[in-house]
């Protein structure tokens, strides 16, 4: 029966060690990849599931050896094979915690990285809106039917109103450039 224990906390570690390889090359991958998308968030959350799975079926099997090394149906030899059991048991539930750790790490990167993505998409749209702001006042004021507008009997009217939509975007982007904003 120990022998059977030993071979599955032996699997165990194996499975152990092949989540951490591939938690590890999930972790290189995302810093290479410039594209985000939902299959990396989906592939963490199976090695989440993956990781808690294993660590439940540990936990099981170190009530089960515990509650073997407090019988009196071993013998002190075996006893000895059962703390080391113990102890192996224990050191893949610490590299369970530490796979845990790192796969809420890498998935608060990811989302760091789409939080900042998204940033850069919301800011070309308001800095696009703020632009068109000026000119669109501008319009709007010599598109009202007034008598009374000096520019509207003036020949070059129209070309004042599209100079000075131009001249007050230009004046826009010219302001946020200067702030750093662009």
């Amino acid at each position: 029966m120990l022998n059977l224990f030993e071979s599955r906390i032996d699997l165990d570690a194996d499975m152990i060690e092949h989540i951490s390889k591939e938690i590890a090359g999930l972790s290189k991958g995302l810093g290479i990849h410039k594209r985000m998308d939902e299959k990396v968030l989906l592939r963490i959350s199976e090695f989440q599931e993956m990781t808690m799975l294993l660590r439940e079926n540990i936990f099981d099997k170190q009530r089960v050896v515990s509650a073997m090394l407090r019988s009196d149906k071993f013998e002190p030899l075996e006893h000895e094979k059962l703390r080391i059991l113990i102890k192996d048991i224990n050191s893949l539930l610490e590299h369970t915690a530490f796979n845990f750790e790192r796969l809420e790490y890498l998935q608060d990167t990811f989302l760091g990285l789409i939080n900042i993505e998204q940033n850069k998409i919301i800011k070309i749209f308001t800095v696009a809106s703020v632009i068109f702001m000026p000119p669109t006042l501008i319009a709007s004021i010599y598109g009202m039917n007034f008598r009374v507008m000096p520019e509207l009997n003036w020949a070059y009217g129209y070309s004042f109103a599209i100079g000075l939509m131009v001249l007050s975007s230009m004046f826009t982007l010219y302001f946020f450039r200067k702030k750093g904003w662009l």
